[in-house]
């Protein structure tokens, strides 16, 4: 079943389909086409960029710092990864939001197959839009920063990798929220039950961003508090040497 919407100029206006498996079932979708390609040829592309890009991370890795701790380079590709998913796949979404329902393209597609588990992205939701649209363009350029600072040891790396990772779990707790408010609140299920889509694409893929980040968010601020734990030991440490310098040199013009 297709509905139009017929306003002043009908040739200008989207199809409405609401013929498709989404959830909820009667949301209206611009335009939309099922997609072209099976799911294992989509997951299996993204799968092998993926691995393109963390496995080329790791080879320069090794190649131009192989002195680096294994925590750092595991940093790196991380950070390398997950800009690239960030400002490309993301910002993909967030650039064609609007025609997302008829794109037959590669990230099209993925986001089609993607948005079984949330069909809030082949809407134009607000929330969504918006909080994919500063994941794009600021969490993915400051990844590519913080994987360059880690490099050269950079006294900035820290500061950005807490900002970015409290940046990347915060949108996370409040894309599960707003999700899970609809809900239970507002009775609107954007996923559809089966297994895959819930717990595979919408919990799992999503979690991710929650178990990196939390490590090295942790990471970072146990680091600033040991540097400034030393500093303070070692300002002290100046102070109490100045404080009896000067009692030694009182002491000897008395006598």
């Amino acid at each position: 079943m297709a509905i139009l919407d017929l306003p002043f100029n009908a040739t200008s206006t989207p199809l409405m389909v609401t013929d498709h498996h989404y959830y909820p079932l009667e949301v209206e979708i611009a335009n939309y086409l099922a997609n072209e390609w099976s799911v294992p040829v989509l997951l299996g592309i993204f799968a092998a960029v993926c691995a393109s890009i963390v496995i080329g991370t790791v080879v320069i890795i090794d190649k131009t710092h192989p002195n680096l701790p294994k925590g750092e380079k595991a940093a790196i590709w991380w950070f390398v990864i997950s800009g690239a998913i960030h400002l490309f796949f993301e910002g993909y979404f967030s650039l064609n939001h609007t025609r997302m329902g008829p794109a037959q393209d590669l990230f099209g597609q993925l986001w089609k197959e993607y948005a079984f588990s949330d069909s809030r992205y082949l809407t134009s939701d607000p929330f969504v839009l918006c909080m994919e649209t500063v994941t794009a363009f600021t969490w993915g350029p400051i990844c590519f920063v913080v994987a360059f600072f880690i490099t050269n040891s950079h006294p900035l790396r820290h500061p950005l990798q807490i900002i970015v990772c409290v940046g990347q779990i915060y949108g996370l707790i409040l894309y599960y929220a707003t999700s899970m408010f609809d809900h239970y609140y507002a009775q609107i299920t954007y996923s559809r039950p089966e297994f895959l889509y819930f717990w595979g694409y919408y919990f799992f893929m999503n979690f991710i961003w929650m178990v990196f980040p939390g490590i090295l968010l942790v990471s970072s601020v146990r680091t600033i508090a040991r540097t400034f734990q030393a500093l303070d030991k070692l300002t002290a440490a100046k102070s109490n040497g100045k404080a009896n310098g000067h009692a030694n040199g009182h002491a000897k013009k008395t006598i």
